[in-house]
Parts: C-alpha cells; structure tokens; sequence
C-alpha cells in the first residue's frame, strides 16, 4: 500500500507538471497574439484553456480520492493539499493567459495598446513567459533556487505594471478612453499571471523547507 501511495503521489507531482507545461504555452502564444496582433493565436490560446480547466479537475479529483484512501498525515498530507492549492493558481493563470489574448481578439486588426506602452508589454510578456518557464521547472524538480528567481522577475513585472499606470494617468497620456481601459487591464493580467506563480512558488518552498518563507508572498 505503501508504494502504491508514492506512486500515487509521482502522479500528483506529474500532472502538476504537465499543466505547467500548458501554462508556458499558454502565455507563449497570448503574449505574441497581444503583441503582434495575431487573431489566430489568440483564438488558439482562448479554445486551448479548456484542456488546462480539465486537467486541473483531474488532478484535483485524484488529490480527493488520495485525501480520503490513503488518510495521509504530516508532509504526505501537506503534499496533497498544496497540489490542490497549486492546480487553482495554475488555472488562473491560464485565465490570465485567455485574458490577455481575448484582449488581442477584440482589437484586431489594431494593436492593443498605443506605440508608446508596446515596449513595457512586450517587456512585461517576456518576463511572465520566463516566470512561466521557471515554475514548470520548480514543479519538477523542487530547485529552491527558482522560487527566488521568480519572485525576482516579478519584482520587476510589478515595477512596469506601475508605470503602465503612471503613464496612463499622466498628464502627456494622448490615448482615447478605450486605449486606458485596454492598458490597464492588459497591465493587470500580465501582473496577476506573474503573481500566481509567486504564490505557488512559495507553497514548494514552504515543502521543502517547512518555512513558508514570507518573502515570496505575492
């Protein structure tokens, strides 16, 4: 029964992945749709979130039958239980992901937002697709290291999400109403995707450490 339980877990572990995985595509082919205003891609991101809902059901449907077969106590229980809490943050992040295509969809054939802020998006796509790339990575191989490293980028995502604001409330802003809407929503989900994965980085943390190491709390 023992080892029947471990495999169970590799499982839990495994799928955690493979969501991960999709997440990385997912933010892949949004952040080129949003700057490059590719309606095909976006539309591909928009149908593909489905396969992250579904797999994120499966997998918190296999933590619950583990939680109620298994009774798991101490760190096995902690695992199980974070994998619940993970798959939720990975699937808004996939939702962050649809966002910010369907925010390309609405606006095609037109950029999103205006020349002067394409820089700081496609700056802020950038980071949140290494981000994406270093949780996977985490969730694989539980290198403690990444977790800082991604609360590094976000640093650095949240310090452009600002000056999204900054420049959309400043004085020399000549955007029309629409194009302040689209920013600062564009803005918010590029920062929220980025803040999940900080979330979940400190939950493999506070595994491997029992320290739930406050420093990467999003």
């Amino acid at each position: 029964m023992r080892e029947v339980f471990q495999q169970e877990l590799r499982e839990v572990q495994d799928r955690l992945v493979e969501i991960a995985e999709l997440v990385v595509i997912s933010i892949q082919n949004a952040t080129r749709a949003f700057n490059d205003s590719d309606v095909t891609l976006a539309e591909t991101v928009i149908a593909d979130d489905s396969k992250i809902d579904e797999l994120t059901v499966i997998l918190d449907e296999l933590s619950i039958q583990i939680l109620a077969r298994q009774q798991p106590v101490a760190r096995d229980l902690r695992i199980v239980v974070s994998a619940l809490r993970i798959s939720a943050s990975l699937e808004r992040m996939g939702d962050m992901a649809e966002h910010i295509a369907q925010l390309a969809r609405y606006r095609f054939p037109d950029k999103v937002v205006p020349k002067s802020l394409r820089g700081t998006f496609a700056e802020m796509g950038r980071l949140d697709v290494v981000i994406a790339q270093k949780l996977a990575e985490l969730l694989r191989t539980q290198d403690l290291e990444l977790a800082d490293e991604i609360r590094n980028e976000d640093d650095r995502i949240d310090e452009l999400h600002v000056s999204v604001f900054d420049k959309v409330l400043g004085e020399t802003w000549k955007g029309q109403a629409v194009d302040t809407v689209d920013a600062t929503l564009a803005s918010r989900y590029h920062e929220r995707f980025a803040d999940h994965a900080v979330s979940i980085a400190k939950k493999v943390h506070y595994l491997g450490t029992g320290d739930w190491a406050p420093e990467l709390a999003s």
